[in-house]
C-alpha cells in the first residue's frame, strides 16, 4: 500500500512548466505513476496531448529517460528497448534494475496503436502500458475515438437536428487486454491516488507485460471548470461508470466499491459534451447509458465474487 509521506519525499519526476491545459488530469496521472517507481524507469509516449505538451522543443518536462514515438508504435518502441536491456544484462554489460513504461492516449491505444500494443503483450515483454483515456482525439480537434461513449458530442459526432452525438458504445479495451492473458491488468482513476499508485507498483513488480487503463477527464473536450477535474473523475468511479478493478493472473478483484452508487446523471451533468442529453427528448439516451453501466457493474461484481 502506498504511503503519501513516503511518496512526497521522492520528488517530482515530471517538472512544472509544461503546456498542459489548466485542469488537465494527465500530468497528475504521470506524477502518480512515476511516484510509484522504486527503480529507474525509461518512458515512451505515443503522439498525443501528453507528448506535445511536455516536450516542446527544445525543452522537456521529463526527469527520466523519455522516447517520443509516433501514434501507432509506442508499445513496439518500448518493447524494443526492453529487449535490448535484457540482451545487455545477459551479456553482463548491465546489472542495473530498470523498468519500462509506455504511455498512450485512447487514440494511440484503443485505435491507431492497438496492433502494436497487442503484439507487445503477446510477445511477453516486461513493460507497463498506461492508457490515459480522455475518450476522444483531444490533441487534434476533439474527434471521436472508439473510446468515446454513447451520446457524447465531438467534432466528428456533432449534435444537431439529425444527431444526438456518438451513436456507438465505447470499446471495452480493458476486457480486450484481459483476453491477452497477461499477468496483470487494471482500471484506475487519478481521483483514487492510492489505488492507482498501488496498481502501478504491482504492475512494475510483475515479471511480464502489464496494462492499466486510467480515466483522464479532459477540460477542453469534456468542457468543465478546471477545478472540477478530480471531482468528475471521482463521480465516474462512484457512479460505476468507471469501475476500479484489477485482473491478476486471470482473477478479478474490485479494488473499490462505492458506499452509495451515484446515478449516471451526476457524472454527466458537469460536462458540456453531454448537455444535450439533459433535454427531455434525449432522456432515453441517459436511460440507455445507465442500463449499460448497471449491467457492466453487475457483471464485474459476479466475476469478482466467483473468484
Amino acid at each position: 500500500m502506498a504511503n503519501l509521506k513516503e511518496l512526497a519525499k521522492k520528488g517530482e519526476l515530471l517538472s512544472g512548466g509544461h503546456r498542459a491545459c489548466a485542469g488537465c488530469t494527465f500530468p497528475t496521472i504521470i506524477r502518480q505513476a512515476l511516484a510509484a517507481t522504486d527503480t529507474p524507469v525509461v518512458v515512451g509516449a505515443a503522439t498525443g496531448c501528453m507528448s506535445v505538451a511536455t516536450t516542446i522543443f527544445p525543452f522537456s518536462a521529463w526527469r527520466v529517460p523519455f522516447i517520443h514515438s509516433a501514434f501507432e508504435n509506442v508499445a513496439a518502441t518500448i518493447s524494443g528497448v526492453e529487449a535490448a536491456y535484457r540482451s545487455l544484462k545477459k551479456q553482463g554489460k548491465l546489472d542495473k534494475e530498470i523498468r519500462f513504461i509506455a504511455f498512450g492516449g485512447d487514440g494511440g491505444t484503443y485505435d491507431i496503436g492497438l496492433q502494436s500494443l497487442s503484439g507487445a503483450m503477446e510477445r511477453g515483454h516486461r513493460m507497463l502500458y498506461i492508457c490515459y483515456n480522455n475518450e476522444a482525439y483531444m490533441n487534434t480537434g476533439i474527434q471521436r475515438s472508439s473510446a468515446t461513449p454513447l451520446g457524447a458530442e465531438t467534432t466528428t459526432s456533432p449534435v444537431g437536428k439529425a444527431s444526438y452525438g456518438k451513436k456507438q458504445r465505447s470499446k471495452d479495451l480493458t476486457a480486450i487486454m484481459v483476453a491477452h492473458n497477461i499477468p496483470y491488468c487494471a482500471q484506475a482513476s487519478p481521483s483514487h491516488w492510492n489505488d492507482f499508485v498501488t496498481k502501478v507498483q504491482k504492475a512494475l513488480n510483475t515479471d511480464g507485460p502489464t496494462f492499466i487503463n486510467v480515466l483522464s477527464p479532459c477540460r477542453l473536450g469534456w468542457a468543465f471548470p478546471p477545478e472540477k477535474a478530480i471531482q468528475i473523475a471521482r463521480d465516474a468511479v462512484n457512479s460505476c461508470y468507471w469501475p476500479l478493478y484489477e485482473v491478476e493472473n486471470g482473477k478479478y478483484r474490485l479494488t473499490y466499491k462505492p458506499k452509495e452508487k451515484l446515478p449516471i446523471t451526476e457524472f454527466l451533468k458537469e460536462q458540456t459534451k453531454y448537455r444535450h442529453l439533459m433535454k427531455p427528448e434525449n432522456q432515453w439516451i441517459i436511460e440507455e447509458i445507465q442500463k449499460e453501466v448497471d449491467t457492466q457493474w453487475e457483471r464485474l461484481l459476479k466475476m469478482a465474487e466467483s473468484e
